[in-house]
């Protein structure tokens, strides 16, 4: 006899008249339904995905649509994979009588018949978008929370007529139910939970720039995840193949916090990373001590210092030079100079381009001495020239092979030089820049440095072309001794034999080696559409590293003035405007759905001290604990009590060391909190965070990140 099967629904005591057959029979053999085909399409794929592994499809096209096939049944089996029972978000019933069940993948039978419709998908758009007043043709829906594979509770909403489906109607949504649910490490998954202004902007189309402003608790973090998510599902410009879409948080933290959200929405190729990361090793960079030094640095003007220091590198010599081969001497002008660094096509990087610098002085060396009539063959005078010491000194000395740091590091050692390329800054600020050992590098330096990466190029590039030049001419000849040997052995010189004299089909048996690539790595792009959380941080110079990677501006730009900690005086628009950025659509976000209005007077009042303007959102929620104070010393004291009284749940302490201790329990500052929500957050003598406009923003930031409790710690007054 087979084993009864685990219940769907498994409801607490408490909700005894959910348990009602007539309100859950249906949803649970719906599911059960949902599960065998999730093990039934994953049996499936998983044998399509063997089979194209083995499959040997040589080299070419056939090979890149084999890796192209691996890698969809790859990603397909890890979603299925992941997915158990949970994948359901929930069901909707319209007007019509019509069920249709949505997850966060789309899954049918093998019948065809559709079981879940991806929530990304247009006809799962009234499921989020529906309300009371414009129920978008649904007669109810039903959202699900789930708890370790079962259905621990569920909530109904009548939005259009009576049909007879039997509700379970709650004074309580499910959306302000969720928002209780203590915190863990990771972000929680809310997607059953969106409310109809935040999926209006998920849903919003790709093209331009979509900014969307909203305070803390707004969900701004939920609306770029899944925004993010819909747009790969939704525009097919916008997927991996074509450009794909890189994601942009403010530290690591708050990527560690979102880690799971993307994949669990079912889509997995979405590059993450935070601005330090478009530069190897950028993250691992000091801070800018001098703010001053820091504030020159941030400006886009000093970026663009690096085309005028590269361009004096690409200036044709002003003399000519006698090249000497074998059998005559060829004079190489100042005019053959000039049009041979003129050959490179415009936005060709600086390293990549001296190779066509240098075949355009070849040809225009190798014609001079056909006209001389030395005698030598053309492909011997090239040989010749290019093996020239003289002339391989010129070109060395005229379009030098450059390193992008150390591009950079000479504006900041050679005063002359910084000079030429920024003429726009005064003595003073040339001399904040100064510094003796250029490669110090801080932070601020990686806008520079990402220019010049760009601007340069790779500089291998040359030598991998002629490498494989070179495989592709062996490679050549020996197929050649094959055809030839093959002629040979066709005694009347017809039939298959004969086609070889072809020149066409000889070159169609020689696998082409693949071009030369760049080392550029994956984060460098172009990317089709790029999403900034927290983007209020972002100088002018970082704006202009995610511009580079996303030449259509098509970018979705998420935050909240009030929480730059430099001060946003100006419009989104004003600011984007400035930075290169002018199609601009905006969304507002004003609910302020995580932060206890306990919390959020109290943060109010913080960051009007510094800007009385401020876009503060209401909250909608009360926590009924209004905001303790104590002293730094009862620190340990109120850690362990909270401990011991919660099994569930997550703190951060703002403002101190980090001591060992529950895992639970984190140690940040308030930049690294920025994104993150936890039960309980303690701040430790917020005081210490400064004055001015950081200072209270830090103070704002560190305190909107409770969803429960904020205590504030103190520090004792310094006697006079």
């Amino acid at each position: 006899m087979p084993p009864t099967p685990t219940p769907v629904f498994a409801l607490p005591d408490e909700l005894h008249a959910k348990r009602a057959a007539e309100l859950i029979e249906a949803d649970e053999q719906h599911l059960r339904s949902v599960a065998e085909a999730l093990a039934d399409d994953l049996h499936r794929v998983e044998a399509r995905l063997t089979a194209a592994r083995r499959l040997d499809a040589g080299g070419g096209q056939r090979a890149l649509d084999r890796d192209q096939e691996v890698r969809r049944l790859a990603a397909r089996a890890a979603h299925l994979r992941r997915a158990g029972l949970d994948v359901c978000l929930g069901r909707m019933v319209t007007t019509e009588g019509e069920v249709i069940h949505l997850g966060r993948i789309g899954l049918s039978d093998r019948d065809g018949r559709r079981l879940l419709v991806d929530w990304r998908a247009p006809a799962a758009e009234p499921f989020f978008a529906a309300t009371s007043a414009h129920p978008r043709g649904l007669a109810s829906r039903r959202r699900y929370r789930w708890w370790q594979g079962q259905i621990v509770d569920y909530w109904d909403e009548s939005l259009g007529p009576d049909i007879g489906t039997p509700l379970a109607l709650d004074a309580d949504s499910a959306f302000l139910a969720s928002l209780g649910a203590s915190r863990t490490a990771r972000m929680r998954d809310v997607l059953s939970t969106l409310a109809a202004d935040q999926d209006a902007i998920i849903r919003a189309g790709s093209q331009g720039t979509l900014v969307v402003d909203g305070g803390p608790g707004t969900g701004k973090t939920v609306v770029a995840l899944h925004r993010a998510a819909y747009l790969l599902h939704a525009d097919p410009r916008l997927r991996e193949g074509r450009g794909g879409i890189l994601f942009v948080g403010p530290h690591q933290p708050y990527l560690n916090y979102v880690a799971d959200i993307l994949p669990g929405l079912g889509e997995e190729g979405v590059l993450t990373c935070t601005v330090l990361d478009l530069v190897p090793g950028g993250r691992d960079l000091p801070p800018e001590a001098d703010p001053d030094v820091a504030a020159l640095k941030a400006r886009a003007d000093l970026v663009e210092a690096v085309e005028p220091a590269v361009a004096l590198y690409e200036e044709p010599p002003s003399q000519g030079l006698l090249v000497e081969t074998p059998w005559a001497e060829v004079w190489l002008s100042t005019e053959d100079w000039a049009e041979a660094f003129a050959a490179p096509d415009p936005g060709t990087p600086h390293n990549e381009a001296r190779e066509q610098v240098w075949e355009a002085l070849l040809d225009r060396l190798v014609d001079k001495h056909a006209q001389l009539e030395s005698g030598a063959s053309p492909t011997g005078a090239r040989r010749a020239l290019a093996q020239c010491p003289a002339l391989l000194d010129a070109i060395g000395g005229a379009w030098p092979v450059l390193d992008a740091e150390e591009l950079v590091a000479d504006l900041w050692t050679v005063p002359a030089y910084l000079r030429r390329c920024a003429p726009d800054l005064t003595a003073a600020e040339r001399g904040l820049l100064r510094r003796e050992q250029g490669d110090a590098w801080t932070r601020s330096d990686v806008p520079l440095i990402d220019a010049a990466r760009r601007r340069l190029g790779d500089r291998h590039t040359a030598r991998r072309a002629r490498r494989a030049a070179a495989e592709e001419a062996a490679q050549r000849a020996e197929m050649d001794d094959v055809v030839s040997h093959l002629q040979a052995s066709d005694i009347h010189g017809e039939g298959v034999m004969a086609m070889l004299h072809g020149e066409d089909l000889r070159a169609a048996l020689v696998e082409h080696a693949p071009a030369a690539r760049s080392d550029i790595g994956r984060l460098d792009g172009p990317f089709a559409h790029i999403v900034v959380d927290e983007a209020q941080e972002l100088t002018d110079a970082e704006w202009q590293m995610l511009l580079a990677r996303c030449p259509a501006r098509s970018l979705t730009v998420v935050g909240d003035r009030a929480q730059a900690r430099r001060g946003f005086s100006e419009s989104w628009a004003e600011r984007l405007a400035r930075v290169g950025v002018q199609r601009i659509r905006h969304a507002l976000l004003t609910v302020n759905y995580r932060t206890p209005r306990e919390v959020m007077e109290r943060a109010a009042a913080q960051i009007r001290e510094v800007l009385p303007d401020a876009n503060i959102p209401r909250s909608v929620r009360s926590s009924g604990i209004e905001v303790r104070q104590g002293a730094v010393h009862e620190l340990d004291t109120l850690l362990a009590a909270w401990s011991a009284h919660h099994a569930e749940g997550t703190v951060c302490v703002i403002g101190a060391a980090e001591q060992p201790g529950d895992p639970r329990v984190q140690w940040l500052t308030p930049g690294l909190a920025k994104g993150l929500e936890f039960d309980l957050v303690v701040l430790v003598d917020p005081e210490q965070f400064g004055s001015g406009i950081e200072g209270g923003v830090d103070r704002y930031v560190a305190m909107t990140r409770a969803t429960r409790e904020l205590v504030v710690l103190s520090a004792p007054a310094i006697e006079p």
